[in-house]
């Protein structure tokens, strides 16, 4: 089996809550117009290229989109 430990991977101290710039960072992740989104439709665009360099340009672009950072 295994075990849920609820910690982070980095300690981190909120001082200052701003729930409008919360949102807004969120909204960039996983918004419409958000990293998840477009990295999505790169990699799901992948799949009807003809051209084999197209589909590995594609998929270059959908995951480095998606990378957190």
């Amino acid at each position: 089996m295994w075990t849920y430990n609820k910690i982070l991977q980095y300690p981190i101290n909120i001082k200052c809550k701003d729930p409008r710039l919360a949102k807004f960072i969120i909204s960039q992740y996983g918004g419409p117009d958000g990293e998840l989104a477009a990295s999505l439709r790169y990699l799901s665009q992948r799949f009807g290229m003809p051209d084999e360099n197209a589909k590995a340009i594609l998929n270059d672009i959908g995951t480095e989109e998606w990378v957190p950072g």
